[in-house]
């Protein structure tokens, strides 16, 4: 019994920390870290977390060295391209609604087109 309820337990942290570094992966921060973790803690009780793991750091590092080689002109695109994503779902989330509401600005353009945010 004991062991069942350790197994739970590192299946709902670990899946916790995995589920927050997926969402934080476009964000710039500790994204790809926060999934690494997840997977970390899963993999103590999970050997198929642990097979991930060492797949996704392998493919990560492959990325990172791909990137590392390209000219100037391709990482500005994936910047700009990691910008525009942030930008879009701050909007979606209504984050520009909240602060032009904070601020007293009457532009509805800021507020998100989804109705659960807005």
């Amino acid at each position: 019994m004991k062991r069942r309820i350790k197994k739970a337990g590192i299946a709902i942290v670990g899946g916790i920390v995995l589920l927050a570094g997926i969402a934080m992966i476009p964000y710039p921060g500790p994204g790809w870290v926060t999934v690494f973790l997840g997977l970390g803690i899963l993999s103590t009780e999970f050997e198929w977390a642990g097979r991930i793991l060492h797949f996704a750091k392998d493919k990560y590092d492959a990325w990172q060295a791909w990137l590392a080689q390209q000219n100037q002109a391709v990482k500005a695109v994936f910047w700009l391209l990691t910008a525009m994503v942030v930008v879009a779902t701050i909007w979606l989330l209504n984050g520009y609604g909240l602060l032009s509401d904070a601020f007293g600005i009457d532009w509805d353009w800021v507020h998100s087109p989804l109705p659960l945010f807005q």
